[in-house]
């Protein structure tokens, strides 16, 4: 990075260098650093959510979370639960604000498109034989299965 600095430093300076500020579409302006960074932040996930409602969440619905996550919920009306219930709130917001975006049209790349096109099989440390068993052919060589799941008895004691 000090490389880049240097070289941006015997550059000449053009009438958009870092030492005049930039300007914005809304008529305010942005000071950059030498590479062009702004120096402040320009914009915050908060001030993009204003516009969407807070959702409210109840409090059995937050104790009701933590013992799916086996952990100990905080006692209602204390601090600490106050705050987990707004950065919960918070954080249904910006799922809910995700979930307005229109991905119409837009294609999901799978692995071995694209970025890994390049890349063979011994390159990656796999290397597939296809002589061998794998995913659902496994499952004849288990001793109990339903419906194409693996039984596996977790009160069995192991032994040593």
């Amino acid at each position: 990075m000090s490389c880049i600095r240097s070289c941006l430093r015997q550059l000449p300076r053009s009438p958009f260098s870092s030492r005049y500020p930039r300007y914005r579409s809304s008529g305010s302006t942005t000071e950059t650093d030498e590479c062009g960074i702004p120096i402040q932040p320009t914009w915050s996930v908060n001030e993009l959510l204003t516009s969407y409602s807070t959702p409210k969440i109840p409090p059995q619905t937050l104790k009701h979370l933590y013992e799916l996550s086996a952990l100990i919920p905080p006692t209602e009306g204390t601090i600490a639960h106050d705050k987990i219930t707004r950065q919960m709130e918070e954080m249904v917001r910006l799922v809910e604000a995700v979930k307005l975006i229109n991905t119409d049209g837009v294609v999901v790349m799978g692995r071995w498109e694209r970025e890994d096109a390049d890349r063979s099989d011994s390159q990656q440390g796999t290397e597939s034989s296809p002589k061998e068993d794998s995913g659902q052919a496994l499952l004849k060589h288990a001793s109990r299965t339903m419906e194409g799941f693996y039984i596996v008895e977790a009160d069995r004691t192991r032994s040593p």
